[in-house]
């Protein structure tokens, strides 16, 4: 069972920033489309940014200009870069990889807090 390990959340003051990591064991990475995604208290599970296994990347309206997502296939990590943080980013941010065969595989979720 592939499970990935996401890092680097916290508590941040509102305007800051936060690097998430997500690592890859198991898997060879570079094959994989890559994905954050958010959930907040209450609220459904939504898509942060995704980047294909060629590099082209998606975000949300909400983050756009704000937040960067990024891929290094030899360390088999994705990360989410976050800048410019509002407390309505408050939420725990899942990672993911995929595979158009029907491989799927999420980490545990980190939390991030933005405090007004």
């Amino acid at each position: 069972q592939v499970r990935l390990v996401e890092s680097g959340g916290g508590l941040v003051q509102a305007g800051g920033s936060l690097r998430l990591s997500c690592a890859a064991p198991g898997i060879i990475f570079s094959i994989y489309a890559g994905g954050w995604y958010r959930q907040a208290p209450g609220k459904q599970r939504e898509l942060v940014a995704n980047i294909t296994s060629g590099g082209l990347t998606n975000y949300a309206d909400s983050v756009k200009g704000r937040f960067t997502i990024s891929r290094d296939n030899a360390k088999n990590t994705l990360y989410l870069e976050m800048n410019s943080l509002k407390p309505e980013d408050t939420a725990v941010y899942y990672c993911n990889a995929n595979h158009r065969i029907g491989l799927d595989y999420w980490g545990q979720g980190t939390q991030v807090t933005v405090s007004s």
